[in-house]
């Protein structure tokens, strides 16, 4: 009798690790796209962006629309309506998104916070989840740039 309930418990064991879905990872992990198109295509690898700016678009209210400037030189701005604005710890971290409405599924995301020590930190984005690039705001010296990276050097899927 026990040497059929072994032989039971593995059969049970092996059709279990056989047909199991446990190991099954192809909803969970999606490979990188690519071959996504590229959004930002038309615009400089580097923007230049006045601090001034991203002060302005951080006291709007949801619902308005605004035009954030990209390329004074070509005219080139973002255009869109503001989906939400938050102000937090008596307004030391207050940030926005921005819809866009001329860059095809794109979000502007600006954040603005101040250390103990009151430097001010400015961090953004502008991305879209459908196109394959995407910009980053960096501190370049004493001046802040958004960078042109991949999607996915940003993303991970």
């Amino acid at each position: 009798m026990k040497n059929l309930r072994m032989s039971l418990l593995c059969l049970c064991i092996t059709l279990t690790g056989l047909y199991g879905s446990a190991q099954s990872t192809s909803e969970l992990v999606r490979e990188p796209d690519y071959n996504k198109p590229k959004l930002f295509a038309a615009l400089p690898e580097n923007i230049i962006i006045n601090v001034a700016d991203i002060d302005a678009m951080l006291t709007r209210q949801t619902g308005e629309t605004v035009s954030f400037p990209l390329d004074n030189i070509r005219g080139i701005s973002f255009t869109g309506t503001i989906v939400s604005a938050a102000s937090k710890y008596n307004n030391t971290i207050v940030s926005t998104v921005i819809k866009s409405d001329n860059f095809n599924g794109a979000r502007l995301n600006l954040v603005r916070g101040v250390k103990e020590d009151g430097t001010v930190v400015y961090e953004g984005r502008i991305i879209s989840f459908q196109h394959g690039d995407a910009y980053l705001l960096r501190k370049d010296g004493d001046r802040l740039v958004f960078v042109k990276k991949g999607f996915y050097d940003l993303v991970n899927e």
